[in-house]
């Protein structure tokens, strides 16, 4: 399989409105909202004791690296136009430019 160069990846990404990978900002709203479900009782989609730890911050934010998360960001124009773009699309996408995801 041959590898797409980095205009190719963002020309098949067909994202119109903002980065097409997750903003800094993007990653501590995901991160702080998944580790507060975990801190209620929402069950790990990965394997901690792989993990381990049991920080539920350092799981949303491994959970996050792995691409796992099923969450949805609302990406909003001035004008009033959203996109509705996928965090595992959007993950995808920054482990194909860089090689991996930092959080």
């Amino acid at each position: 399989m041959r590898r797409l160069r980095p205009a190719e990846v963002l020309r098949k990404a067909n994202i119109k409105i903002g980065l097409p990978r997750l903003t800094r900002f993007e990653k501590a709203r995901i991160v702080a909202a998944r580790a507060l479900q975990l801190s209620l009782g929402a069950l790990p989609l990965i394997d901690i004791k792989e993990l381990g730890t049991v920080d539920p911050i350092e799981i949303a934010m491994e959970e996050l690296r792995r691409g796992v998360l099923p969450i949805t960001l609302i990406r909003e124009k001035p004008d009033g136009t959203i996109e509705k773009v996928s965090v595992q699309r959007l993950v995808e996408i920054e482990r194909m430019l860089f090689g991996r995801v930092s959080v």
